[in-house]
């Protein structure tokens, strides 16, 4: 039997190679999603859109186009993804932004695209700078940017973070955020209890595995006690809203999945959730080796089902633009907009389990109708939108009505009151229920960064997560790491041995980090 591939779409990419704009195909094969392309120049290029065509079906009927920025930053000159920051183009304004502090590292990890020493030259805006960068989202029209996270590089290895973090919550962010390493936060307690007290909200810490094999191949040393020993300091500080970020990497910590599950179900006090993301690849790698060490989303969801032994299932994540019912319910309640996560629907899944008493788990999906429950929120959408012919009085007696058919009473927590949090959120925006919830809950969730192998510029457009950077520009954030961060931070950016002269004594405790990475180990 003579298999031939199907197109789906056609799109445009990058060659990973002289990074040009060309034509790709996105095409059906053996079961799988495939990318193919050509550069005139450098050859044929293929690589693993998703591993899994049934799910990539299961999940483009989320698709959906954004409703674009009032104000956009930059005009279209050359195309996307040439003309990033952000442009007409553009379908989804900043709904996380990615704010490096510093290029600066106590770490030397390989596997690290952000880091001065590799690169030869330091980037670190000044608070100004910062504050200019984050009034530019904040000013984003009709929607401002609610949520910044600053990364780097190490964003610890700045003193003034707290500062930073301070200015941020002043202009308007309702959720500030950290991605870091931890060192510095595993070794002082009090700058972690300061930048509580600023108004730090979440930390997005590194954390590769629950053994050392990980931390050496991917951070070159067994992190694993610093992990360990910064997540007793967020406890002593009140830092109690932790996302693991676990990069996965096949042949080394893909056996890991659920038990990085079972140590977030553990540490459910202060874990809020798990970000799994898939390693991504620069630099020439030819097309077996890509094959071989390649992990999308459907692998990702595979090895939750396989490793947890279906106590969560494939099944159970949904696209990202799925919870685009409750922001459409709400925006036509309220009669205000809405954030809306309209990335497209091929960036990310997501699924919340819910802890039981015992640590036993329970995936929402398990006890709740989601399809059902989306379907209903469109229905009632569009009718209590203007001009609609139901009042919001009969849109609540309706969900009222309805909810007990979309819910397993039998399954569902015994400690939850889905009904009552459903009718706060829906019709109040009850923030302390809302909180609540999560406080019960672990989100797991998988987003899969693009390369320049894998690069579909269909996507880029639909970006949620950007970088805001130095000279007033607002770029996606596989476009940024994928063609422009080079390029932008050596303009900003001075030679590592010029900042090195100028600011002698940080460099020196950055030395003194990197020899000192060392902590005991913890049973």
């Amino acid at each position: 039997m003579i298999y031939v591939s199907e197109l789906i779409d056609k799109t445009k990419s990058i060659c990973p190679v002289c990074f040009s704009i060309i034509d790709a195909d996105i095409v059906e094969d053996m079961g799988k999603v495939l990318i193919k392309k050509t550069c005139a120049e450098h050859g044929n290029f293929q690589d693993i859109y998703w591993s899994d065509y049934e799910m990539f079906k299961k999940v483009k009927k989320y698709h959906v186009d954004g409703s674009k920025l009032d104000n956009p930053h930059t005009e279209v000159k050359k195309g996307c993804p040439n003309d990033c920051g952000l442009c007409p183009e553009h379908f989804t304004p900043t709904v996380l932004c990615n704010i490096d502090v510093t290029n600066r590292c106590n770490m030397k990890c390989p596997i690290c695209f952000a880091n001065a020493q590799t690169a030869g030259y330091v980037l670190e805006p000044s608070k100004e700078e910062l504050i200019k960068m984050m009034k530019l989202v904040r000013d984003e029209k009709p929607i401002p940017c609610m949520v910044v996270q600053f990364a780097g590089g190490e964003p610890t290895i700045r003193d003034d973070l707290p500062e930073i973090i301070q200015e941020a919550k002043k202009l308007g962010f309702t959720l500030a955020q950290i991605a870091t390493n931890g060192v510095r936060l595993a070794k002082d307690l009090d700058f972690c209890k300061e930048l509580r007290q600023k108004g730090l909200n979440t930390v997005y810490l590194q954390f590769d595995g629950i053994t050392e094999k990980p931390y050496i191949a991917a951070r070159g040393f067994n992190a694993l006690p610093i992990k360990l020993q910064a997540m007793d300091n967020f406890r002593k500080a009140n830092l109690t809203s932790v996302v693991l970020v676990p990069t996965l990497v096949r042949g080394i910590n893909d056996d890991q999945v659920s038990d990085l599950i079972q140590f977030g179900i553990k540490n459910i006090d202060i874990i809020r959730g798990i970000n799994f993301q898939p390693v991504s690849f620069s630099g020439r790698i030819d097309r077996e080796d890509l094959e071989k060490m390649r992990i999308t989303i459907p692998d990702f969801v595979k090895l939750v089902e396989e490793q947890t032994n279906g106590e969560i299932l494939a099944e159970d994540f949904y696209s990202a633009p799925s919870v685009n019912a409750f922001s459409n319910f709400i925006e036509a309640w309220r009669k205000t907009p809405q954030v809306k996560f309209t990335c497209h629907e091929h960036c990310g899944v997501a699924t919340y389990v819910f802890i039981d008493d015992d640590g036993g788990i329970t995936p929402i999906t398990h006890f709740i109708d989601v399809d059902g429950f989306f379907g209903l929120l469109d229905d009632l959408t569009e009718k209590v939108d203007d001009g609609g012919k139901i009042t919001k009085t009969l849109a609540i007696a309706k969900i009222t009505r309805e909810l007990p058919h979309l819910i397993d009473l039998k399954r569902k927590p015994k400690n939850l009151d889905i009904k009552k949090l459903l009718l706060g959120v829906l019709k109040e925006g009850d923030v302390d229920t809302l909180a609540e919830f999560s406080y019960n809950t672990l989100l797991i969730g998988c987003m899969h960064f693009q390369d320049p192998y894998n690069f579909d510029v269909e996507r880029v457009k639909r970006c949620a997560i950007h970088y805001a950077v130095p000279g007033g520009k607002v770029i996606p954030f596989c476009t940024y790491n994928s063609l422009h961060r080079e390029r932008i931070e050596k303009q900003y950016a001075i030679p590592l041995e010029e900042w090195e002269k100028q600011n002698r004594s940080k460099n020196l405790q950055a030395q003194r980090n990197l020899k000192s990475l060392s902590f005991p180990s913890k049973k």
